[in-house]
């Protein structure tokens, strides 16, 4: 009955035979409000090769769009799994199954971790650099260890100057269109960059290495074709992807705030709105998050595009409030660099809350200007006062830095 799936054309050789999912939500604690896609490639040479497969319960929306190309999906000779995570290798053992491949091929330490998940599936480890002929195309294999898992690597089919560039480079995103240029420049760039924050930030200088060592692999790249998201064909769109990763990587102070608070009773949310009008008048433009309405992976995302982070909440039970609790460990995790902080809270007895704050700002290495604040019960107009000039000085800090 999935018949009905057809594969898209992005060359005389490529086509995309992947995934759509509209609905998941939640990818590992990353909140995916647009869905996604799980892209996997067929390449029509000599040997007829896929590139990936996609997660375990989309195979026969995969093998269907497989056959609308070659009929048969036996007629696959080859199998390359780019990157073991289960998002791409869930559908793998089916897969193998179904087409019963000639060869199925993996970096080495890809090997491991797929031997790992799904027993021995007769995979073949291939070096970095090596390359394999398909026929009139060759596919090359580059490693990029830790982008964003030991085992990942990306491939290069020189026919068609085409990289399967994995994780690298996509998003978040289902939709009916496969490239770049059938969606809206704002949904690309909030979601490419979304897609940094949470999955690659704290791996940013090997995204800066990979980024330099590019021109060095004299690799003539006119196709990006990532496993999530829209395949890049135009230059300007593989320019700007790129230099979107550089800027990203760099982790450069921008002037824009983001102050993410929880509250019980409402002290600490009137001390994180009195903040942020202070930073706003000082020219920063800020975002005000309440944690009760923003998912982690949403304050992130202003967290990386911001120079200033400020995070406020109250005590409960000698400790900092769960739902902050949840995000600082998730943040801290991520490793946001050059950022000034700031630390605030209320509570009622003996306030570790904004302590505990101040402390995971001390270790992610946030520049703290002004001391941790706090206040006890209800905040007074002096205490919105005080707050509200701290993020004045704050703003005016931060505009200092980026100048």
């Amino acid at each position: 009955m999935e018949e009905f799936f057809k594969a898209v054309k992005i060359t005389e050789k490529v086509y995309w035979v992947g995934a759509i999912d509209w609905s998941v939500r939640n990818f590992h604690g990353y909140e995916t409000g647009r869905g996604s896609t799980y892209n996997a490639f067929l390449v029509l040479d000599e040997k007829i090769t896929l590139i990936d497969t996609v997660k375990a319960p989309f195979v026969p929306e995969l093998l269907a769009r497989i056959r609308s190309v070659i009929g048969d999906v036996t007629k696959v000779d080859y199998v390359v799994s780019n990157h073991a995570e289960p998002d791409h290798s869930g559908g793998l053992p089916a897969t193998v199954a179904a087409i019963k491949p000639e060869k199925v091929f993996a970096s080495a330490v890809g090997h491991k971790t797929l031997m790992a998940y799904y027993g021995d599936l007769g995979v073949i480890p291939v070096k970095n650099g090596e390359a394999i002929s398909l026929g009139k195309s060759n596919l090359a294999f580059v490693e990029t260890k830790m982008l964003h898992w030991p085992d990942s690597m990306v491939s290069y089919l020189d026919t068609e100057k085409l990289l399967f560039s994995q994780d690298a480079f996509g998003m978040h995103l289902a939709g009916s269109g496969r490239f770049g240029e059938d969606y809206p420049a704002y949904v690309l760039d909030y979601e490419a960059r979304k897609y940094f924050a949470n999955i690659l930030n704290h791996l940013s200088p090997k995204v800066l290495d990979l980024l330099d060592a590019l021109p060095g692999l004299n690799l003539d790249i006119q196709i990006v074709a990532p496993d999530h998201g829209p395949v890049w064909r135009r230059p300007e769109d593989i320019a700007w992807i790129i230099n979107l990763y550089r800027e990203c990587a760099l982790q450069a102070p921008k002037a824009h705030a983001v102050v993410a608070y929880a509250s019980m009773w409402h002290s600490t949310e009137r001390l994180a709105e009195a903040l942020a009008d202070g930073i706003r008048s000082a020219g920063v433009e800020v975002k005000l998050m309440d944690l009760q309405v923003n998912d982690r992976s949403a304050v992130m995302t202003e967290v990386a595009n911001s120079g200033l982070m400020a995070f406020g909440a109250p005590t409960m039970n000698n400790q900092m409030f769960p739902a902050m609790a949840d995000t600082l460990c998730y943040v801290k995790g991520l490793r946001p660099k050059n950022k000034l902080g700031f630390a605030f809270g209320s509570y009622g007895w003996s306030g570790e809350g904004g302590k505990q704050i101040k402390a995971v700002l001390d270790e992610i290495g946030a520049e703290q200007p002004q001391e941790l604040f706090q206040v006890k019960y209800m905040p007074t107009s002096e205490d919105l006062k005080k707050i509200h000039e701290i993020g004045e000085s704050l703003g005016r800090s931060l505009l200092d830095r980026v100048k």
